[in-house]
C-alpha cells in the first residue's frame, strides 16, 4: 500500500483547503405572500405553509 514520505503540516493541509467556501444563500420572494424564503423550500406565512405560490397545508392551530 502506498503510504506518504513525510507527515503533511496541518498548516499545507489547510492552505489546500481554503478553496472550498459555502456559498451564500439565495433568496426568493413569494409571489402571492410577498415572503422572503429559501429556494426550493416551503415557508409557513399567516398559519399556512405555502410553496412557489399555493397553499400546501394549514395549521391544526387555525382549524381548530
Amino acid at each position: 500500500m502506498a503510504h506518504p514520505k513525510r507527515k503533511i503540516s496541518k498548516t499545507r493541509r489547510d492552505k489546500r483547503r481554503t478553496h472550498y467556501k459555502a456559498a451564500n444563500q439565495q433568496i426568493a420572494t413569494d409571489p402571492t405572500t410577498g415572503e422572503a424564503h429559501l429556494y426550493h423550500r416551503a415557508h409557513w406565512h399567516e398559519g399556512k405553509l405555502y410553496y412557489r405560490g399555493q397553499v400546501v397545508l394549514e395549521s391544526a392551530a387555525a382549524e381548530a
